[in-house]
């Protein structure tokens, strides 16, 4: 951290102490979990729980946001006792806790399913094609199908084709690949080819999402909000991955983690530690110092 820094944090070029100054006025946070509130590894640190509790404790509210399906994000939901609704599928999904009943969902369109896995078969990119809590598979050897399992914790389904699925219903369309370049280069092309149709935005750098429209977190920022009753001005979010980047477009402060790449991180406000240095709790912890810290 530069001389600049506060609490831990350091300011965006041009975000300077009003960025310092929103901390103390935040009544809602809303965080990622992949490379945010979870390391590296998809594990929960004991630095992250208790910073979520002393949070709860202070009166803020708290919920989480992913590109996850639901069911991947209810042991995160629980451990971290999640009472508000909590987004999945980058917003697709607006789910409550303790029933999981979907309170609200954007489904791809048809042709956009289409348009997205033919361009994924065309650059020879696994994809996953996930409904409800579903997902399903056609390469059984995907490099990161294993990763994707312990993440969401449940196995996928094995289909010949994706003709055998339901792609009228399809929530979310993931592609994924050990070479990076290629996904970066295949993101700017299908953002541009599926534009007024869906939304394609990595999650990881090896992920690719392609969702709805009005699957994006800014849109999950704006239910979420409504939903806790709390004004987007007093809304802080913390991400690490240019789907991140709506929320913290919507919300009256948006903090990075240090790992977050430059373009990522100049959109926000405020720039904490790497999430595997404990960068939300680093977070969360500012947060509580400046509500603490007397006026003036």
């Amino acid at each position: 951290m530069n001389a600049n820094s506060r609490f831990g944090l350091r300011p965006v070029p041009g975000a300077g102490q009003a960025a310092f100054d929103m901390l103390a006025q935040i009544d809602l946070v809303i965080t990622d979990c992949d490379g945010t509130l979870l390391h590296t590894d998809k594990s929960m640190s004991r630095a992250a729980e208790d910073a979520v509790a002393r949070l709860r404790a202070a009166g803020v509210k708290f919920t989480v946001a992913s590109s996850r399906p639901g069911a991947g994000m209810r042991w995160i939901v629980e451990r971290l006792a999640v009472d508000l609704p909590f987004a999945a599928y980058n917003g697709g999904n607006i789910v409550a806790p303790r029933t999981w009943e979907v309170l609200g969902a954007h489904k791809l369109p048809r042709d956009a399913v289409d348009t997205a896995l033919a361009g994924l078969a065309r650059e020879g990119i696994d994809a996953w094609v996930f409904i409800g809590d579903v997902w399903y598979l056609t390469n059984p050897k995907a490099a990161y199908l294993a990763l994707e399992t312990r993440t969401v914790g449940y196995e996928g389904v094995l289909v010949r084709s994706f003709d055998e699925v339901d792609l009228d219903a399809v929530d979310k369309i993931v592609g994924s690949t050990v070479d990076e370049p290629l996904l970066a280069r295949v993101e700017t092309g299908l953002q541009a080819t599926l534009e007024g149709r869906a939304i394609a935005a990595r999650s990881q750098n090896y992920y690719l999402d392609i969702t709805s429209t009005l699957a994006h977190k800014g849109v999950a920022v704006q239910e979420l909000a409504r939903l806790a009753g709390v004004p987007l001005g007093r809304v802080a979010v913390l991400g690490d991955m240019s789907n991140d980047i709506p929320m913290f477009d919507m919300a009256g402060l948006a903090i990075a983690m240090g790992q977050a790449s430059d373009a990522v991180q100049a959109r926000a406000g405020l720039v904490s530690a790497a999430n595997d240095d404990e960068g939300f709790a680093v977070a969360i912890d500012a947060l509580l110092a400046a509500r603490a810290a007397p006026a003036g």
